[in-house]
């Protein structure tokens, strides 16, 4: 199970929209070894694509050093989908190379960039397979 603050998830879904109608990506890091999602990191989607996503290399280098630096590991992996379910497709499956991450996605599809309903979901992604997992929202 995904637990999130509150603060967490709205900062992921304001993303989101705010890239609609390119997908939206980044990164939530936490101390390693806890699980504890706690520091936002939005990326810039290098593709600058609606239907894709990529983190730009040199950043994703960056933070990954960053990220030693602080001691922490990325906890979360999010990304947006702007026409379709909220739901691993097969190149998200492909590119999900952090077996102890959670991959939340967010479908942006029914609300572009305004307010409106969205969904919020999130997955393990090991080896290829997909499992959904509970999302708990907690104060914060």
């Amino acid at each position: 199970m995904l637990t999130i603050t509150q603060v967490l998830h709205d900062q992921i879904v304001a993303h989101a929209r705010a890239d609609h109608p390119d997908e939206a990506c980044g990164v939530i890091a936490g101390p390693a070894g806890s699980g504890r999602p706690e520091r936002f990191i939005p990326m810039l989607n290098a593709a600058r694509s609606p239907t894709f996503y990529e983190f730009d290399s040199t950043d994703l280098l960056k933070l990954y050093r960053e990220m030693d630096d602080r001691d922490e590991e990325p906890v979360v992996i999010y990304h947006s989908h702007t026409a379709t379910e909220a739901y691993p497709s097969r190149t998200d499956i492909s590119y999900a190379n952090e077996p102890g991450a959670h991959y939340v996605l967010v479908s942006t599809a029914d609300c572009g960039n305004g307010e409106g309903p969205f969904q919020f979901r999130s997955f393990r992604i090991v080896d290829g397979e997909v499992t959904e997992e509970e999302v708990e929202i907690i104060p914060g």
